[in-house]
């Protein structure tokens, strides 16, 4: 992913599909096209019940890795081709 949006939500009563649909909402409303992939902190799955293996929200993969800080929703498009080769 070369360019993406940082979302911050930290709200302990929003769940993590919501917090991904708002930030998935904002980066449409920015970038004028759907994200695909969402980078998150494994600490913002704690009690959330989801794999820390990766899941989707909605047509957002979401890919959890320790680089994002906690609360932090990185949101963009990764090139499909590129990921396939890592």
């Amino acid at each position: 992913m070369k360019v993406g949006l940082l979302w911050f939500d930290d709200d302990p009563q929003r769940a993590i599909e919501e917090k991904v649909r708002r930030a998935a909402k904002r980066y449409r409303e920015k970038f004028g096209r759907a994200a695909n992939t969402c980078y998150v902190n494994p600490v913002s799955l704690e009690g959330d019940g989801h794999s820390k293996d990766g899941f989707r929200c909605g047509r957002v993969k979401m890919i959890v890795t320790p680089k994002v800080l906690p609360h932090h929703f990185w949101l963009g498009v990764a090139d499909l081709s590129q990921e396939k080769k890592q």
